[in-house]
Formats: structure tokens, sequence, C-alpha cells
């Protein structure tokens, strides 16, 4: 097979570079080979890294006799998430998942979360004392992991809840290490490890996550009147496919797992950029708050999730470090052709999110915050895809970015706060996706 070109370094040293430095590592690729290049950073098949928007849309649309999607493929999510989750289901159950997941979080269902995420941002931020500073990413993630526990059980500040909190923080935190991606993807460096492998409390961890959902799910079961509940896992125990078929409580726990994991924590980094941003650029600070202030006391929910401004912020915000870094990957099926490369299959495709948000022809200086940009011109979904694409977009999409806007609108209205880290912060890896390098600290002056 010709794949596209690669680093003239070893396969191991290639994927020591996209364990510890991916953001850098891209950078590098991008420069020296432009839209397509091949890394070995998977033993079974040959990666291929695209950012050419009309590439990415014939990866992304394209006839599953050339590229398929399986599920199988994003087997290193499935230690946390298990089998049954939409993310790594394949084929039809992948599709019957996605029709039984994405009414909970679409449509009429976002004006009943509106309150739920307007009354926890409320709480977190009243809560921040005058004069102290804080990390900002921990404020946003206590922000967004109450909103997803009520929003998914309608759970709030009950013993299992905040018992389920800290059980998933550590989780997260646990695998949150490049290490803990380096030991999971070379067992003998975990073995070398041993108990300064950051995950090596994740099994336990993971059986107590487990035991507290199923409890939640056989409660909720017992209960006469969960049908008439409008919290997620309510809805997804109503559910029914095309064949009249509930979820099984594995399905559910899958399902869970996904929403309360990847459904706080990529939020909760998207809006610690979004917050270090706007108070670095003034400018961007006036403007915003200038159009926030237009619309009075108590705006509705949609009024707010329609501002132009606000949208622009938070797709530049999505934009200039997108916290998921690539697409899931596709695997050729059928001889194609692509950037001028002919791929066999076997290959594995990856539309590179980062890259292409980096591309300066789409985007001119792109390590420059402009919002103006999306005001200015409409991006295509090959162009713009924080979210990935096609047949394995985020189904939560619709959610994290109403709950990004409200949060944002809630918190600059309601508080005056200080960046009290002046200097560039950069992204790094943070377990399968990517988060600031170090801790972004704000003060809350009123």
């Amino acid at each position: 097979m010709h794949l596209p070109p690669t680093p003239r370094t070893s396969s191991t040293l290639q994927l020591l570079r996209w364990i510890f430095t991916p953001m850098s590592y891209m950078d590098e690729c991008a420069s020296a080979y432009s839209d397509i290049y091949s890394l070995n950073v998977r033993p079974d098949y040959a990666a291929v890294f695209i950012s050419n928007p009309d590439a990415l849309q014939t990866i992304l649309t394209s006839d599953t006799k050339e590229l398929s999607a399986p599920g199988e493929l994003n087997n290193i999510f499935t230690p946390i998430l298990g089998t049954q989750s939409v993310i790594t289901a394949s084929g039809k159950q992948h599709l019957r998942k996605r029709q039984l997941v994405m009414p909970a979080l679409h449509g009429e269902r976002m004006r009943a979360y509106a309150d739920i995420i307007n009354q926890v941002t409320s709480e977190v931020i009243s809560t921040l004392q005058i004069g102290a500073r804080f990390s900002i990413r921990n404020v946003t993630q206590t922000i967004t992991l109450k909103i997803i526990m009520q929003a998914v059980f309608g759970l709030y500040d009950s013993p299992p809840a905040r018992e389920l909190e800290q059980v998933l923080k550590n989780i997260l935190d646990s695998t949150s290490s490049p290490l803990s991606l380096a030991a999971a993807t070379f067992p003998i460096f975990g073995k070398v490890l041993g108990s300064l492998n950051p995950a090596r409390d994740f099994d336990t961890l993971l059986q107590q996550a487990d035991k507290i959902i199923y409890e939640e799910i056989q409660e909720r079961r017992s209960s006469l009147d969960f049908e008439k509940r409008i919290d997620i896992l309510s809805l997804l125990m109503s559910a029914r496919d095309e064949d009249g078929q509930a979820m099984t409580d594995v399905e559910l726990r899958d399902e869970l797992m996904t929403l309360l994991t990847a459904g706080h924590e990529t939020t909760a980094t998207a809006l610690a950029w979004a917050v270090y941003f706007i108070y670095k650029n003034e400018n961007v600070k006036t403007k915003l708050l200038s159009e926030l202030n237009s619309l009075g006391d108590n705006p509705d929910s949609n009024t707010i999730f329609k501002l132009p401004y606000l949208t622009a912020v938070c797709n530049e915000t999505l934009r200039i470090y997108p916290v998921g870094l690539l697409t899931f990957p596709r695997r050729v099926e059928k001889p194609i052709s692509l950037c001028g490369y002919n791929l066999e299959p076997g290959a594995l495709v990856y539309g590179s999110i980062y890259n292409t948000h980096r591309r300066k022809d789409l985007y001119p200086n792109p390590e420059q915050f402009k919002p103006e940009r999306f005001l200015e011109r409409q991006y295509s979904a090959y162009e713009f895809l924080p979210f990935g694409g096609g047949a394995r977009r985020c189904i939560g999409l619709a959610f994290a970015q109403f709950e990004m806007k409200l949060v944002l609108a809630r918190m600059l209205t309601s508080v005056q706060l200080e960046l009290v880290t002046k200097t560039k912060v950069n992204p790094k890896r943070r377990g399968l996706v990517s988060a600031p390098d170090r801790p972004i600290y704000i003060n809350r002056l009123l």
C-alpha cells in the first residue's frame, strides 16, 4: 500500500510523540505534508490524517461500501463506556442507539434543561469568594458535572449524586494523564509504572460507579411513575425502537456512562477556554457583555442561544483549541482516492479536526482569537467540525452548545471576574481529548 508521507522516525517514536505531544506533532506534520499524512500510531492499522475539506466531505459522507465506521475501531473507549454505548456500537445497532438517545438531547427537551443549567451555574458561582482566586476549569467542571447529573438522573445534591460525582471525577482524573494512556498502549510500561500508574485504581472506581448507576436503574424500574418523569434516564427507559424493544440495563448503563463522562468533561474544558479568551481580550468581553445586557432581565433561553456574537465566541473557542482532536476513524473497505493518494482496504482514515481548524486558507492568523471570523463567513460542516461529522457526529452536540451559551451568559452577567493568568496557556493531551496545559486562574471581584 502506497501511503501518504510519514515522519522519518520509528513507529515507537511516532507513537510516543502522539501520546505525549499530539498538538505540536500535528502542527509539524501539517507544515511538512499539508493536507494529508500518515502516522504509525496504531499497531493493527495504517492511520491516515486528513485536513482537506473536500476530502473530509468524502470521508464523512461516503457510501459505506467504500468507507465504514465500525464501533470496534473505538475500542479504546470500551473500558469506561462498555460495548453497548452509541460510540462503541456498529451498524444497525449504532443507528438504533442514536435513534433511541437523540430525542432526549434535542428539540423541545432543551427548554426543560434551561432551568437546570441556570440554577446550577448560579449556585456554583455564588460560592466563589470575592477576592479569592480559582482554577476556572475546576469551576466549570463542577458546573457541568452537576448539570449532567441532574439532567440525566434528576438527582441533585443527594448522597448518591454526590458519591457518583466524586467517583466520576476520580475516574476521569486517573485516565487523563498521558502516562495512563501510555500504560494502556504498552502493557509492559504499565507493569513498570506499577503503583505510579495514574490509572491503578481504575477498576475499583469503575465498579463503584456501576454499582450506583445499576441501583438507580433498578430503583427507577420499581417506581410506578418513572414514565412521567422528564430526566434523561426516564426518557431512555421509556424509549422504544422500531420493533417496540426497550433498552436493557446494560445498554442503559453504557449510554449513561457515555453521557455522564463525555457529556460534562468536554464542555467543562470548552467553557474554561472560553472564559480565558473572553477575559484575556477586553474588546471581546466588552462586545459580549453589551450583547447580553441588551436583552434586559431574565431573557428567554432560546434568545440567548441565538445571539450572534455569543455564538461566534463559542465557535471561535471550539475552533482555536478543539477538545476533540480527530473525528472517529473510518476504515477503507474498497480502494478510494483521497488527496491524490490511492488508499487500499484496511487503512484507517481520520479527519484531523485540529489541523483543519488551523488551516490558514480558512482561518487567517489561526493562532489569533477572533470571533468576528464567524460573523464574516459561513463555514461548511467540513471546514468547522468541533463535534466531528457524518454518522459518528457527536450525539450531544445540541445539548453542549446550549449549555455552553447559557453558562457563559449567566456567568458574565452575574459576577465580575478578572483573569489572573495573563501569560499564554497552551493545549495539552488530557486522556483522549485536550485541555489547558496548566491551571487558568480567575479572581472574583464582585
